[in-house]
C-alpha cells in the first residue's frame, strides 16, 4: 500500500512523482483528473463523440408497490428512480455526487422503503442507507468506514442480513440487524468470501455460502437461534451459484457438481436427496428466481452468450409458455409479491438495458422503460457476428465481431474482458458503436480460455502456471485476422481493463511487432505486487486464481511473466487510465509500469482520476477518457497526424519481428 499512499501525497501537492523520479509534464485537467503525456483534446473529437456519450440505461432494483425501482443516470452519476407505470415518468429519489451501488426493497409494506449501497470515490467500501419512501429521508445504518455487501431482507422485512469487514478489516463476517435498531453477529472470524443468501420462512435459519474460487464454493445452513452452522453437501467440491429456500424448506441451487455446466438442482433437506432439474441443458443456468409462494420458478440459460428465459410450475412440474422476450442478455430476475409477475432486464447489441416484466396469468410482456439512445436514434448500429477461430492447441476460441460497412480492409480493435473469469457478451456499447461507425474500425471481443460460460474445463485452462496460454489465444486471433480480407492485420490495437489490462500489457510484450497500440485500464502489471497491495479482504480470493506469491516457486513464476519485468521488450504506444482509490488493482500497478515505460522511452499517455476506483463511473471523467482514447487510436491505430486529427499520415513501416510465445 506504500505506493498508493505516496502517489496520493504527491497529487495533493500538485506534483507527479513515481518510482524513478519526477514527472514535470503531468498536468491537472479539471478538478479530479491528472494527465501525463496527453495532448489537448481536439474539439472535432469532442463533437464527434457527443452523440455517443448521452445514451442511458435502466437497471431493475425491484418492485415498489405496483411500480418499480430502477437505477439510471440523468446527471453525472447513476441514481435511484421510481417508475409508477409502464413507460411512465422516472421520478428521481437520490441525488448524490457519488453513484448509488444498488438497492434492496423491504418486503414489509408497512415499513415502506429500501436499503441502498453507496461508497465514496470508487473505494468500494460500501455503506448501507435506509431510504424512507414517505419522508424521502436517508439514514446511515453502518459504521461509515468498513465494507458491507450481500444485502438481503428476511421474508417479513423485520431483519436485514449482510456481510461486513467490520470485525478486523479482512474477514467477511455475517450480521443481521433491525433496519431501525440493534444488530446481531451471526458469524465472525471465519475468513473471506461469506454471504447470506436466503432466509427460511420462519426466519430462524439462513442459507449462507462461502466463495473459494470460480471453481469452488461451499453451502451452509446457520441456525439463528442456537448458532449452529451445518455444511450442506459436505462431500461435494464444486462451484455453486444462486441458492434459495424452496417449498417445505427444500433448497434450490445452481452448481456444476457432477457436470461440465452450471445446472439447476433441488435438495431435499430431510432426506439429503438431490434432483437435477435441467439435466439436458448443455449450457450454464446462470441465475434463477422463485416466487414468494414457492409455486413458480424462472431461470436464465446462457447459450453461447445469448440468454434464454425459462419458467415452470413447481406444483405441476410443467413448463410455462412465455411470450417472446427480446433477444439479448437477460438478468435481474425478481418476482412481484403478488407471485404472478416477473421483472427482469434485457440488454442487446443495439439497445441499452431496459426493464420488462411478464404476467404469468395473462402471458403478456410489458416494457417498463425505454432508455434513450441520445444522438444515436436512427443511426444504423452494428450487430455482432459470433465466430470461432483456431488456437495453438487445437481448441477454438469464440469471439463476437462488429464490423463497419464496406469491403475494408478495416483496422481492428481487440477488446479483452477482465475477471479473468468474465465473459464478453453481445450487449450495447456506445463506445464500440463509435469505433465502428466513426473510426471505421472492426471491434472483436474474444472469450479466451478462462472465460465463464463455456464449462468448468474451459474456466481452468488458464489457472496457475497456464496463465500465458490465454495470451497465446490472442496471438492466434492475430493470426486469424491476417486471413480475413476485410480486416487489416497491419493496423491492430488491443484494449482491456483490470485482468484485461494485464492481457494488454502481456500482448505488447509478446506481439508488440504486430500491434499498433494498446489501451489499458486499471491493469495488473505484476501479479506479485498486485497480490501484496490489493485490499486485504481480497488477497486470499485472488491467490486461489493467480497463485500464492508467498510460495517461492510461484513467486518466481509470477515475476517471470510480469510485464513490468519485461518492459525492455515493449515499444508499442500505450494509453493507461487508473482510479486513485481502486481497491482491487491499486494505483501502484499503473504507477510502476508508467515509470518503467517512460524510462524505456516508450510513447505512453496516462490519465489518473482522483475520485474514481476500479474504472471511471462518473460521466465527466468517462467522457474525457473516451475523447483521449479516440484521439490516441486515431493517432496510433489509424495513423492520423499529430497536428491535424482528421488527416491521416503515411503508415509506418513494419518493425522487426520479436520471438512470441506461440
Amino acid at each position: 500500500m506504500r505506493h498508493c499512499l505516496c502517489l496520493c501525497l504527491i497529487l495533493l501537492t500538485g506534483c507527479a512523482a513515481i518510482q524513478t523520479g519526477r514527472l514535470p509534464e503531468s498536468t491537472p485537467v479539471g478538478a479530479n483528473l491528472i494527465v501525463d503525456g496527453v495532448p489537448g483534446v481536439a474539439e472535432a473529437i469532442r463533437a464527434e463523440l457527443a452523440r455517443y456519450q448521452n445514451t442511458r440505461s435502466a437497471s431493475f432494483q425491484g418492485w415498489l408497490g405496483d411500480g418499480i425501482l430502477i437505477a439510471t443516470r440523468f446527471g453525472n452519476t447513476s441514481q435511484l428512480h421510481r417508475v409508477e407505470t409502464p413507460l411512465g415518468m422516472r421520478r428521481q429519489l437520490t441525488y448524490f455526487a457519488e453513484p448509488v451501488g444498488g438497492a434492496v426493497i423491504n418486503p414489509d409494506a408497512e415499513r415502506d422503503g429500501f436499503v441502498y449501497l453507496k461508497d465514496v470515490g470508487g473505494s468500494e467500501f460500501y455503506q448501507l442507507f435506509w431510504y424512507d419512501n414517505a419522508s424521502g429521508e436517508s439514514t446511515l445504518l453502518t459504521d461509515g468506514k468498513s465494507r458491507y455487501r450481500g444485502v438481503s431482507f428476511s421474508p417479513s422485512g423485520r431483519w436485514l442480513g449482510y456481510s461486513t469487514t467490520e470485525g478486523n478489516g479482512v474477514d467477511w463476517d455475517l450480521h443481521i440487524q433491525d433496519p431501525t435498531g440493534g444488530r446481531t453477529v451471526v458469524q465472525e472470524g471465519a475468513g473471506v468470501g461469506w454471504s447470506i443468501d436466503d432466509w427460511s420462512a420462519d426466519e430462524t435459519r439462513v442459507l449462507a455460502s462461502r466463495y473459494i474460487s470460480i471453481n469452488e464454493s461451499r453451502l451452509y445452513e446457520i441456525d439463528l437461534v442456537g448458532g449452529e452452522r451445518t455444511r450442506l453437501l459436505p462431500d461435494t467440491t464444486a462451484a455453486f451459484g444462486t441458492i434459495r429456500y424452496g417449498e417445505a424448506d427444500s433448497v434450490y441451487f445452481t452448481s456444476d457438481m457432477d457436470a461440465e455446466f452450471m445446472r439447476l438442482h433441488r435438495l431435499d433437506t430431510g432426506t439429503g436427496d438431490v434432483t437435477v432439474l435441467t439435466p439436458d441443458t448443455p449450457w450454464d443456468v446462470e441465475s434463477f428466481a422463485l416466487s414468494r409462494d414457492r409455486e413458480r420458478l424462472a431461470y436464465v440459460v446462457n447459450e453461447d452468450g445469448i440468454s434464454r428465459l425459462v419458467a415452470f410450475d413447481l406444483i405441476t412440474g410443467a413448463f410455462i409458455a412465455l411470450p417472446g422476450v427480446p433477444t439479448g442478455v437477460v438478468s435481474g430476475l425478481r418476482f412481484h409479491p403478488d407471485n404472478r409477475r416477473l421483472g427482469f432486464i434485457v440488454r442487446s447489441p443495439t439497445a441499452p438495458s431496459d426493464v420488462f416484466s411478464i404476467d404469468f396469468d395473462t402471458r403478456l410482456l410489458t416494457r417498463w422503460t425505454r432508455s434513450e439512445l441520445g444522438g444515436l436514434e436512427g443511426v444504423g448500429l452494428a450487430e455482432p457476428e459470433l465466430i470461432r477461430y483456431p488456437t495453438f492447441d487445437g481448441r477454438s476460441i469464440p469471439a463476437f465481431v462488429y464490423k463497419p460497412e464496406g469491403p475494408g480492409p478495416h483496422p481492428v480493435l481487440v477488446s479483452i474482458h477482465g475477471g479473468p473469469e468474465s465473459q464478453s457478451r453481445p450487449t450495447f456499447s456506445a463506445t464500440a458503436q463509435y469505433y465502428v461507425n466513426e473510426l471505421g474500425a472492426a471491434v472483436i471481443y474474444p472469450n479466451v480460455r478462462g472465460s465463464r460460460g463455456y464449462g468448468k474445463t474451459w474456466l481452468r485452462l488458464d489457472n496457475g502456471r497456464l496463465r500465458e496460454d490465454s495470451v497465446r489465444d490472442i496471438g492466434a486471433l492475430l493470426d486469424w485476422i491476417a486471413t480475413q480480407p476485410d480486416l487489416d492485420a497491419d493496423r491492430v490495437a488491443v484494449s482491456g481493463g483490470s485482468y484485461g489490462g494485464y492481457m494488454v500489457l502481456a500482448c505488447l510484450v509478446h506481439y508488440g511487432d504486430r500491434l499498433r497500440a494498446g489501451v489499458e485500464r486499471v491493469g495488473i502489471s505484476n501479479f506479485v505486487t498486485f497480490l501484496e497491495n490489493t485490499q486485504p479482504y481480497r488477497q486470499d480470493l485472488r491467490r486461489v486464481e493467480y497463485g500464492d506469491e508467498r510460495d517461492p516457486g510461484m513467486r518466481a513464476f509470477l515475476e517471470s511473466i510480469a510485464p513490468l519485468n519485461r518492459v525492455a521488450e515493449m515499444s508499442t504506444p500505450l494509453l493507461i487510465s487508473q482510479g486513485l482509490n481502486d481497491p482491487r488493482v491499486p494505483a501502484s500497478e499503473s504507477e510502476q509500469i508508467l515509470a518503467a515505460l517512460k524510462k524505456q522511452d516508450v510513447p505512453v499517455w496516462y490519465v489518473l482520476a482522483r475520485d474514481e476506483g476500479h474504472g471511471f463511473r462518473k460521466k465527466t471523467n468517462r467522457d474525457y477518457l473516451s475523447a483521449v482514447t479516440a484521439m490516441f487510436l486515431k493517432r496510433h491505430l489509424l495513423g492520423y497526424s499529430e497536428n491535424a486529427e482528421l488527416r491521416p499520415k503515411a503508415a509506418p513501416s513494419s518493425g522487426l519481428t520479436r520471438p512470441g510465445i506461440r
